[in-house]
């Protein structure tokens, strides 16, 4: 296929993709507690949010209320609130609505490089060499000195080198010397990544490395971009920001005086609502829209100096201070997450590319049903050009250069992996035993490093969150933050929660935010889908699956096209203790041999590597004074509870009888209960939005066997999510 023919299905994708989402959108976000606070020519809404949400100023994004849909444009965005310019009125107060915000113009913007491309005879012809690499690598094998040096002679003599990079195999490592020697001989590279996060490990092990040879020179190496982590804050000047703080300390000061003001503004309009304020932080706005501009042009002439540039895909496509110039080299970092159309347009913007990444990973993420969607935007470089595919033949593709040996994960971790993911090419390090131990000794479940946590048997507590159609299972939910707790406890300061739902990993988040907003700080303890994981790494991984009763099948993320690269991410995060929660029960009577979450639920019962839920009360260690654990046929607590009650909500099963113990204490407090039964699979109480009672009353509960354990929970935050669940 010529390139022409490759550039007319990338931009149909792309229509395709673009149209999808300003029909439909696919990121919401909840926002609560609105008030209009001006109302002159536009409406305008000040907004409270859960999370912090960071939308650029100027985005279109749609606002639903109830019934009511309207467009708007952020006017700020910043912490955990957002202003917006609405075109109609939605009243003067809204307890709650939805943010819809799409990446749409981003792909517009790949789009127009695409015609760019078009035009370019040159760009044209590194597209095809991308598309059909050569069989024949040039490069000398004789001298290979070492897996870098390998790499250094694959990228000087050809035009394409796909690197394959498992967990761990010191990609980061490899990628930043090779880019040093690169500009070691006045090569200009820029290094391009699906995420900010990636951009800047990559960058910060670029600029060690030159500082320890001694050859570091401010201004060659440049971050440009935004970014949100402080993984470059400990180095010399790097970014743009730093640069601008040593060349105009001035200008810098500006800055940062115009955005406190407008910090200082946001916390008075979110106690007043007043016009005044308002109108105040859009001036605000105006003032730190012209010092940008002034950084704007400084940051030109970093550009023009520098000789390492790394920015993500997404700033490349858009920015012509990148697009606009030529490169000798481009190193394309998660290459698994990229679309076909980024990989190309990055492969234009050099004489030759390094293509970078794991696509036994994740795949990138679209949502249009499409034929072209399917082909070109949800399957990345590797398997459409044909290079993936040779991992099944005697010999691994000519331009596939595999990083073979994994120094991240404790060996009973990778023992996973390595046999049913990576078709054991991939071996361990000698220094990982040595290096992993002292985590997988800690607790909880000292000396295992990889292990099941099975919930069969402890109820029916999966549920469809009402909200999203995501999936909770409430059970799984206090088992994992009692993980947590065992492990903080014990001194384990790198721990991730990860979920393949996002309503779960949500959850989490919340629980946390409520009850271990202090741990959080003196740790590193992160709740979040797979998909945010990818990436990242931490000492101790709990993988939730969730899946479980009454649900009649497992989700497609669990046993979808793509659930083996997302279970793969899912373990591969881990350094020395992996703990996978779920209901192996239903995954064993739910989900075929053939995939990979019921390969890794048999690959831990098979090794005896589990703890049944009769173990409960031999691995909790430590109660949490909000969380706790006992047996669900001792009573008083609960009684106690209720009969110091304000309101009770208690939620039950359709048809649920409760004992002659229960319906006395009821009919003593009725005029306090509040009885709930639509759509409930699982008894709970509610007190007073405050405590929430998980498996009481027992008689109620399906799908149990002793021991029966209950458990109370003291959280706000997490008794007005299932109030809203359940519509009380």
């Amino acid at each position: 296929m010529n390139t022409s023919y490759y550039i007319k299905e990338w931009k149909k994708a792309l229509k395709a993709e673009i149209q999808h989402l300003k029909r439909y959108g696919s990121t919401r976000y909840l926002i609560t507690n609105g008030h209009l606070v001006t109302n002159d020519k536009t409406y305008t809404y000040f907004f409270e949010t859960y999370t912090s949400i960071h939308i650029p100023i100027g985005s279109l994004v749609k606002i639903e209320w109830g019934g009511i849909k309207t467009e708007g444009k952020i006017l700020s965005s910043e912490g955990k609130n957002v202003i917006i310019s609405l075109e109609g009125s939605l009243g003067d107060i809204i307890t709650e609505a939805y943010l819809y915000h799409d990446p749409w113009e981003l792909l517009d913007q790949l789009f127009n490089r695409l015609d760019d491309i078009k035009e370019s005879k040159k760009k044209r012809t590194r597209i095809k060499r991308l598309m059909s690499p050569d069989r024949i690598p040039k490069h000398p094998t004789d001298i290979i000195k070492s897996s870098v040096h390998e790499l250094i002679l694959r990228s000087k003599y050809n035009p394409v080198t796909f690197v394959w990079g498992p967990p761990g195999t010191g990609k980061t490592y490899t990628l930043a010397r090779v880019a040093a020697n690169k500009y070691f001989k006045k090569k200009k590279v820029l290094l391009l990544s699906h995420s900010n996060q990636s951009v800047d490990v990559l960058m910060r092990e670029i600029s060690i490395f030159l500082l320890k040879q001694e050859r570091y020179c401010e201004g060659d190496v440049l971050r440009y971009g935004s970014q949100k982590h402080e993984l470059l804050t400990d180095l010399p000047a790097i970014t743009s920001s730093q640069l601008l703080h040593t060349r105009d300390p001035k200008l810098a000061e500006e800055k940062a005086k115009v955005m406190e003001e407008r910090k200082y503004l946001k916390n008075d309009l979110s106690n007043s609502f007043s016009k005044r304020d308002s109108e105040s932080l859009l001036k605000v706005e105006m003032k730190i829209a012209k010092v940008m501009e002034k950084i704007r042009k400084m940051e030109m002439d970093f550009l023009q100096d520098a000789f390492i540039i790394g920015t993500t895909l997404t700033k490349a496509a858009m920015d012509p201070a990148i697009y606009e110039k030529e490169y000798d080299v481009i190193i394309l970092d998660e290459a698994s997450m990229a679309y076909v159309p980024q990989a190309a347009f990055a492969a234009s913007l050099a004489k030759s590319i390094i293509i970078c990444g794991d696509f036994k990973q994740l795949p990138p993420i679209a949502s249009a049903r499409n034929e072209l969607v399917e082909k070109w935007l949800k399957e990345d470089i590797f398997h459409r050009t044909g290079v993936a595919e040779s991992i099944n033949s005697p010999r691994l593709h000519p331009h596939l250069f595999l990083l073979k040996e994994q120094r991240r994960m404790h060996p009973d971790i990778s023992a996973f992996t390595n046999e049913y993911i990576y078709h054991s090419l991939v071996g361990d390090h000698p220094s990982v035993v040595k290096n992993r131990n002292e985590i997988s000794q800690q607790q909880p479940f000292p000396g295992k490093a990889s292990l099941l946590l099975s919930t069969s048997d402890t109820g029916e507590h999966a549920f469809v969150d009402r909200s999203s159609r995501s999936r909770i299972n409430l059970w799984n939910l206090l088992q994992s933050f009692q993980l947590i707790h065992e492990a903080y406890l014990n001194g384990a300061r790198s721990i991730g929660y990860i979920s393949p739902y996002r309503a779960q990993a949500q959850w989490m988040d919340i629980l946390l935010e409520d009850l271990y907003r202090f741990e959080k700080q003196t740790a590193d303890i992160t709740a979040a889908t797979v998909h945010r994981f990818q990436g990242s790494e931490r000492d101790i991984i709990i993988f939730d699956s969730v899946d479980s009763y009454p649900m009649d099948r497992p989700g497609m993320l669990l046993v979808g096209k793509e659930s083996e690269r997302l279970l793969n991410v899912a373990v591969t995060r881990t350094r020395g203790k992996f703990i996978h929660v779920s209901d192996d029960q239903f995954i064993k009577r739910k989900v075929p041999k053939s995939k990979m979450i019921r390969k890794l639920v048999d690959f831990h019962m098979n090794s005896k590597l589990f703890i049944g839920p009769h173990e409960i009360g031999a691995w909790i260690k430590h109660q949490h004074t909000c969380v706790q654990w006992m047996h669900a046929r001792k009573l008083d607590r609960v009684f106690e509870d209720m009969k110091h009650s304000q309101h009770v909500i208690m939620g039950l099963p359709h048809q649920a009888t409760l004992p002659e113990d229960w319906q006395s204490k009821l009919t003593n407090i009725q005029k306090r209960v509040s009885i709930i039964t639509k759509e409930v699979a699982f008894p709970f109480i509610i007190i007073d939005n405050r405590i929430l009672w998980l498996g009481v009353p027992v008689e109620a509960t399906r799908n149990t066997k002793p021991p029966f354990v209950s458990v109370r929970v003291e959280s706000k935050a997490l008794c007005k999510e299932l109030i809203h669940q359940f519509g009380t």
